[in-house]
């Protein structure tokens, strides 16, 4: 008889820039998620309605494809599971309030970064 494989922690991506999207996908993969990728809020708000409690890391840049931006996807994504580990990203300083518990990572990061943050979230 085959054993169950253990479940992976899953990340949810929310990004318009297909290469950035598709570079954190990688770094999340290579630490063991299974990824989501989303390029506007309103597909990553589809994805909070479906998997709100088997997501533990969601990662999102302010600017997106639609009329969400990253930071009000945030406030929903918290309100849904506040227990959800949510960092938003962006080149420019963030001119709205961020959800208690949210954090912020000016661009450009490090893939360091994200790789300590996969590693946090998936100990929380």
């Amino acid at each position: 008889m085959r054993q169950a494989e253990p479940r992976r922690a899953t990340a949810l991506i929310v990004e318009d820039d297909a290469m950035q999207r598709e570079m954190l996908s990688l770094l999340l993969e290579e630490s063991g998620y299974q990824v989501i990728q989303c390029e506007s809020a309103e597909a990553a708000e589809r994805v909070l309605d479906r998997n709100v409690g088997g997501l533990c890391l969601m990662l999102t840049d302010v600017q997106l494809a639609g009329r969400m931006n990253g930071v009000e996807l945030a406030h929903v994504a918290k309100h849904r599971n506040p227990k959800l580990d949510v960092v938003v990203t962006s080149g420019r300083p963030l001119m709205q309030p961020l959800p208690s518990g949210a954090k912020f990572w000016a661009k450009p990061w490090a893939p360091l970064d994200v790789l300590r943050e996969a590693e946090i979230a998936q100990l929380s």
